[in-house]
This record gives structure tokens, sequence and C-alpha cells, in this order.
């Protein structure tokens, strides 16, 4: 358990300030600070400086994600482990909001970080909230998520995927999907009581290092129904949802931001695993052919469209 949290996602976006607008104005995110490339986000009741970088690129998908650990002596802890394993790991200094971050690549080619010494946010007075326990001021404004909660890599071998962050982080399968052939296509993790910080679900082209989508956090159900009307009158593309997943049981709704990355709003953090020997809930084949546990039929791009774009597709 040396990991804490997830602490942030980058995402890249050929178009930063269309992607910029979007997450500000309609998902109701503050902007915390620039740095080069990139501008940094927060969800109001995130406690750190920001919880989502966004960085000018040629293409989309994700930068990196990045873990806090629970100590000095833990990131310690995890830096050999990952060393242990044959893992290549390298300090990036001069990070924007948090001390040295150690970054390094999963099997399937997607970078991460650890760090530990941190930024908490400091609310200027015009967002300081009337209650001292929340982090900013409610921003009423889009769809105002809250904090981010999880996200979702693409993979050509979940199963070695999973494998590694269980051995080098120490991070918890709590449900996972697999096929009849024995195949592991969908795995999710978690490093708190959260039912998953992270997932990783099979890529169908062969293609390593792609991205599925983030996670901000709504606290009802309702919110999320009125997030889909705040999507409907600023014209964003709804791609699936609100309906509910089987695995998890998330009530969900995607939509795909003006860079192409997408971008869930859930009740993902309802369930929690306070149990400390879970056991892994495996989900069949035949299960997961019944679809989701309720709602329209899982549209079809859902299983093709991930980040960055496929050699000769359109972005």
């Amino acid at each position: 358990m040396d990991i804490a949290h997830l602490g942030h996602v980058e995402l890249l976006t050929p178009k930063l300030e269309e992607s910029l607008r979007f997450f500000v104005d309609v998902m109701g995110m503050t902007e915390a600070g620039r740095q080069g490339d990139s501008v940094f986000l927060r969800g109001w009741d995130d406690y750190e400086r920001y919880s989502l970088q966004l960085t000018a690129s040629h293409t989309s998908g994700m930068g990196h994600a990045a873990f806090r650990t629970r100590s000095a002596q833990a990131l310690e802890r995890r830096i050999a482990a990952l060393r242990a394993a044959g893992t290549e790991v390298v300090p990036h200094e001069k990070n924007f909001g948090h001390g040295t971050g150690w970054r390094f690549r999963d099997p399937d080619g997607h970078v991460f970080e650890i760090y530990w010494e941190t930024e908490w946010y400091d609310a200027p007075q015009e967002l300081r909230p009337a209650l001292k326990n929340q982090a900013q001021r409610f921003p009423a404004r889009g769809v105002s998520v809250r904090r981010l909660d999880h996200f979702n890599c693409l993979a050509v071998d979940v199963g070695a995927c999973r494998a590694f962050f269980e051995a080098t982080l120490g991070l918890r399968l709590t449900e996972r999907i697999v096929l009849d052939t024995g195949e592991e296509v969908g795995m999710w993790l978690t490093a708190t009581n959260k039912s998953y910080d992270f997932a990783f679900t099979k890529e169908a082209h062969g293609v390593g290092g792609r991205f599925h989508h983030v996670t901000f956090a709504l606290d009802s159900r309702e919110a999320i129904l009125q997030a889909a009307d705040v999507f409907l009158e600023n014209g964003v593309f709804i791609e699936t949802g609100p309906h509910k997943h089987a695995v998890q049981q998330t009530f969900f709704l995607y939509v795909w931001e003006p860079g192409g990355n997408r971008v869930e709003v859930a009740n993902a953090g309802a369930r929690l695993v306070l149990a400390p020997d879970w056991k892994p809930i495996t989900w069949t084949e035949a299960e997961r052919r019944k679809g989701q546990a309720w709602g329209l039929k899982t549209i079809e791009s859902f299983h093709t469209h991930g980040t960055p774009p496929l050699p000769g597709e359109s972005a």
C-alpha cells in the first residue's frame, strides 16, 4: 500500500485552446497555472494544485499518469521495486505543483510517474469556500466536476500490465474480464479503498501505448443527467450514456473533447472495497456479451476509438 492515490493525468491535444475552453467552460474546471506548452487544471475538491495537465501536441492521447506515494520512504521502496523488475526509472525535475517525479514505462509503453512531495492547493480569496474542509468554492459553471477519479488505458497484453503493476507498485486487482481462450482483456486496479483507480482494456489493433478515457467524479446520478444537458447545450458530442456499467457498477456518460480524447463523468467512487482480503471478481466472455447492466447497447466506437489515432486514421 505504498501508493496513496492517483494524482494527475496529462492529456495531449492538437487543439489546446479548444480543449482548454472545453475543460474550463463546459467541465467547470479551474485553471491552476501554466508552464511551457501545458495548462494545469483542477476540480473544485482536488486537494493538490492540479489534477489535469493539458499539453499542446501534434496528436492526442495520454502524456503520462502520476501517482502520489504515502511517504518519501514509500517512494524509495517503489523505485527500488521497479528497478529490481528491470524497469528503467528516471527522475523528472522542475515539475509544476509537485517535487521530483520518477518516470517509467509499463509493458505496453504508457508513461507513468510516482512522486511524494506536492503542493497543496491554496485557493485565492475569490475562490475560498465557506467550508474550510473543502479545497475550493463550488464553481457553479458547466458540469462543475468535483475531482479526478480514474483513467483507462488500452493495452495489447492486459495480463502482462496487470502483473507488472501488482508486482512493482503493489496495486490490488478488484475485477477483470477473461475470455474463453483464457486471455485477460480487462482489469481494474486500486491503490485505495475505491473499487478502482485505473483500468486497462484490450487494444484491438495491436498498437501499444494508446489511451481510452479519463474520468471525473460527480456527486450523484442526477448530476450526470444534468451534465448530459450541459453537453447538449454546448454542442459537445455525447458518445454513449447515461447508462450503468456491469463491471464496477459505474453510472456513466462519455463525450469526446475537441482534441479527440474520450472523457467520462461518473459517480465512480460510489463503490468501496474495504476488505483486506478482497477476492477479485472475474467476468466471463458470455457474461460480458450481455452488455452493460442496463441502458442502450454499447456503441461500437467504445471498442474501436482510442487516442492517439491509428496510423492512417483521421484525428
